[in-house]
Protein backbone atom coordinates (compact mmCIF):
# COMPACT_ATOMS: atom_id res chain seq x y z
CA UNK A 1 0.00 0.00 0.00
CA UNK A 2 1.32 3.31 -1.00
CA UNK A 3 0.45 6.63 0.79
CA UNK A 4 0.58 9.89 -0.25
CA UNK A 5 1.31 12.84 1.82
CA UNK A 6 1.24 16.49 0.47
CA UNK A 7 1.05 19.42 1.59
CA UNK A 8 2.39 23.24 1.92
CA UNK A 9 5.40 24.11 4.66
CA UNK A 10 4.42 23.59 8.38
CA UNK A 11 1.14 22.09 7.46
CA UNK A 12 1.94 19.12 9.62
CA UNK A 13 2.53 17.05 6.69
CA UNK A 14 5.80 15.27 8.20
CA UNK A 15 4.55 14.33 11.64
CA UNK A 16 1.20 12.96 9.73
CA UNK A 17 3.19 10.88 7.26
CA UNK A 18 5.66 9.23 10.34
CA UNK A 19 2.48 8.41 12.33
CA UNK A 20 0.96 6.78 9.10
CA UNK A 21 3.97 4.60 8.68
CA UNK A 22 4.59 3.56 12.12
CA UNK A 23 1.01 2.67 13.30
CA UNK A 24 1.05 1.03 9.42
CA UNK A 25 4.32 -0.63 9.93
CA UNK A 26 5.57 0.52 6.51
CA UNK A 27 8.70 2.77 5.36
CA UNK A 28 9.53 6.26 5.52
CA UNK A 29 10.21 8.79 2.99
CA UNK A 30 10.72 12.83 3.62
CA UNK A 31 11.13 13.58 -0.47
CA UNK A 32 12.04 17.33 0.62
CA UNK A 33 14.48 15.90 2.65
CA UNK A 34 16.37 15.55 -0.83
CA UNK A 35 15.25 19.09 -1.82
CA UNK A 36 16.99 20.55 1.26
CA UNK A 37 19.82 18.33 0.64
CA UNK A 38 20.28 19.89 -2.97
CA UNK A 39 20.22 23.23 -2.16
CA UNK A 40 22.59 22.88 1.06
CA UNK A 41 25.05 21.35 -1.60
CA UNK A 42 24.52 24.24 -4.15
CA UNK A 43 26.15 26.39 -0.85
CA UNK A 44 28.51 24.01 0.20
CA UNK A 45 29.69 23.87 -4.29
CA UNK A 46 29.51 28.19 -3.94
CA UNK A 47 26.77 28.06 -6.53
CA UNK A 48 23.42 30.12 -7.12
CA UNK A 49 20.40 27.85 -5.99
CA UNK A 50 18.61 30.23 -9.20
CA UNK A 51 20.91 28.69 -11.62
CA UNK A 52 19.84 25.59 -12.81
CA UNK A 53 23.19 23.92 -13.95
CA UNK A 54 24.30 24.47 -10.32
CA UNK A 55 20.97 23.02 -9.09
CA UNK A 56 21.30 19.60 -10.86
CA UNK A 57 25.33 19.46 -10.11
CA UNK A 58 24.30 19.46 -6.59
CA UNK A 59 21.58 16.34 -6.85
CA UNK A 60 24.75 14.72 -6.60
CA UNK A 61 25.21 15.39 -3.06
CA UNK A 62 26.44 12.62 -0.96
CA UNK A 63 24.17 10.02 1.32
CA UNK A 64 25.85 11.76 4.84
CA UNK A 65 24.19 15.11 4.23
CA UNK A 66 20.94 13.88 4.56
CA UNK A 67 21.61 13.47 8.07
CA UNK A 68 22.80 16.69 8.96
CA UNK A 69 20.41 18.46 11.46
CA UNK A 70 21.44 21.85 8.69
CA UNK A 71 18.49 20.37 6.81
CA UNK A 72 16.09 21.21 8.95
CA UNK A 73 16.87 25.11 9.25
CA UNK A 74 14.70 27.63 7.68
CA UNK A 75 17.42 28.79 5.75
CA UNK A 76 17.94 25.11 3.59
CA UNK A 77 14.16 25.83 3.82
CA UNK A 78 14.49 28.41 1.57
CA UNK A 79 17.19 27.22 -0.72
CA UNK A 80 15.31 23.60 -0.77
CA UNK A 81 11.76 26.05 -2.39
CA UNK A 82 14.14 27.84 -5.02
CA UNK A 83 16.11 24.43 -6.59
CA UNK A 84 12.96 22.74 -6.45
CA UNK A 85 11.30 25.00 -9.43
CA UNK A 86 13.93 23.69 -11.77
CA UNK A 87 12.65 20.82 -13.86
CA UNK A 88 16.24 19.07 -14.16
CA UNK A 89 16.05 18.78 -10.73
CA UNK A 90 13.10 17.25 -10.46
CA UNK A 91 13.45 14.95 -12.89
CA UNK A 92 16.90 13.62 -11.35
CA UNK A 93 15.08 12.99 -8.08
CA UNK A 94 12.06 11.67 -9.72
CA UNK A 95 13.98 7.81 -10.00
CA UNK A 96 14.76 7.82 -6.44
CA UNK A 97 11.24 8.93 -5.10
CA UNK A 98 9.94 6.42 -7.20
CA UNK A 99 11.71 3.66 -6.58
CA UNK A 100 10.90 3.96 -2.83
CA UNK A 101 7.38 4.41 -3.17
CA UNK A 102 7.20 0.89 -5.25
CA UNK A 103 8.92 -1.36 -3.32
CA UNK A 104 7.55 -4.12 -2.20
CA UNK A 105 4.83 -3.88 0.72
CA UNK A 106 4.06 -0.46 0.05
CA UNK A 107 5.59 3.18 1.31
CA UNK A 108 4.46 6.40 2.82
CA UNK A 109 5.91 9.54 1.47
CA UNK A 110 5.88 12.76 2.16
CA UNK A 111 6.46 16.07 -0.28
CA UNK A 112 4.50 18.67 -2.28
CA UNK A 113 3.99 16.05 -5.30
CA UNK A 114 3.47 12.35 -4.78
CA UNK A 115 -0.18 12.05 -5.16
CA UNK A 116 0.32 13.64 -8.27
CA UNK A 117 3.38 12.57 -9.63
CA UNK A 118 5.58 10.40 -8.21
CA UNK A 119 3.07 8.19 -7.18
CA UNK A 120 -0.30 8.90 -8.87
CA UNK A 121 -1.68 5.32 -8.40
CA UNK A 122 -1.21 5.77 -4.32
CA UNK A 123 -4.21 3.59 -2.91
CA UNK A 124 -4.57 6.77 0.09
CA UNK A 125 -3.53 10.42 -1.10
CA UNK A 126 -3.61 12.69 1.60
CA UNK A 127 -3.47 16.76 1.40
CA UNK A 128 -2.57 18.37 4.45
CA UNK A 129 -2.93 21.90 4.77
CA UNK A 130 -3.64 25.04 7.19
CA UNK A 131 -3.62 28.53 7.30
CA UNK A 132 -0.26 30.69 7.11
CA UNK A 133 -0.94 31.78 10.48
CA UNK A 134 -1.41 28.69 11.82
CA UNK A 135 1.56 27.21 10.22
CA UNK A 136 3.60 30.48 10.93
CA UNK A 137 2.91 30.23 14.73
CA UNK A 138 4.23 26.20 14.91
CA UNK A 139 7.16 27.15 13.27
CA UNK A 140 7.58 30.26 15.45
CA UNK A 141 7.61 27.89 18.17
CA UNK A 142 9.78 25.39 16.44
CA UNK A 143 12.35 27.37 16.00
CA UNK A 144 12.12 28.89 19.20
CA UNK A 145 12.61 26.09 20.41
CA UNK A 146 16.07 25.46 18.83
CA UNK A 147 17.09 28.70 20.13
CA UNK A 148 16.71 30.40 16.97
CA UNK A 149 16.07 33.79 16.81
CA UNK A 150 13.08 35.41 14.37
CA UNK A 151 9.62 37.13 14.07
CA UNK A 152 6.47 35.76 13.68
CA UNK A 153 5.62 38.15 10.56
CA UNK A 154 8.94 36.80 9.11
CA UNK A 155 7.97 33.70 8.70
CA UNK A 156 4.79 34.06 7.51
CA UNK A 157 5.88 36.18 4.73
CA UNK A 158 8.56 33.39 4.22
CA UNK A 159 6.21 30.78 3.96
CA UNK A 160 3.91 33.01 1.69
CA UNK A 161 6.74 33.13 -0.41
CA UNK A 162 7.69 29.47 -0.43
CA UNK A 163 3.60 28.43 -1.44
CA UNK A 164 3.63 31.37 -4.13
CA UNK A 165 6.71 29.16 -5.81
CA UNK A 166 5.70 25.92 -5.08
CA UNK A 167 2.19 26.63 -6.55
CA UNK A 168 3.33 28.49 -9.75
CA UNK A 169 6.40 26.35 -11.15
CA UNK A 170 5.86 24.82 -14.35
CA UNK A 171 6.54 21.28 -13.49
CA UNK A 172 4.73 19.37 -10.96
CA UNK A 173 3.08 22.91 -8.92
CA UNK A 174 1.31 21.67 -5.47
CA UNK A 175 -1.76 21.00 -6.19
CA UNK A 176 -4.16 18.38 -4.52
CA UNK A 177 -4.42 15.38 -6.71
CA UNK A 178 -7.76 14.91 -7.68
CA UNK A 179 -9.00 12.07 -4.85
CA UNK A 180 -7.19 13.77 -2.30
CA UNK A 181 -8.51 13.43 0.67
CA UNK A 182 -8.11 16.69 2.33
CA UNK A 183 -7.57 17.53 6.25
CA UNK A 184 -7.34 21.04 7.19
CA UNK A 185 -4.93 20.80 10.83
CA UNK A 186 -5.49 24.82 11.31
CA UNK A 187 -7.75 23.85 14.59
CA UNK A 188 -6.31 20.78 15.14
CA UNK A 189 -3.78 19.23 17.63
CA UNK A 190 -0.78 16.82 16.77
CA UNK A 191 -2.87 14.00 17.51
CA UNK A 192 -6.39 14.47 16.61
CA UNK A 193 -4.68 15.65 13.15
CA UNK A 194 -2.76 12.08 13.24
CA UNK A 195 -5.93 10.04 14.07
CA UNK A 196 -8.20 12.13 11.25
CA UNK A 197 -5.14 10.39 9.05
CA UNK A 198 -4.98 7.22 10.29
CA UNK A 199 -9.08 6.59 9.60
CA UNK A 200 -8.92 7.66 6.03
CA UNK A 201 -6.24 5.18 5.91
CA UNK A 202 -8.30 2.40 7.64
CA UNK A 203 -11.42 3.32 5.83
CA UNK A 204 -9.52 2.83 2.13
CA UNK A 205 -8.12 -0.44 3.09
Amino acid sequence: MIIAVDGPTASGKGTIAKALAAHFGLPHLDTGLLYRAVGRQVVLNGGNPDDPADALAACAFPESLLGEAILRSEETGGLASKVSVHPQVRQALFERQRAFATQAGGAVLDGRDIGTVIAPEAKVKLFITASVEARAKRRFLEMQARGETVTLNAIAQDLEARDLRDRNRTQAPLIPARDAYLIDTSALGKDDAIQAAIEVVEAAQ
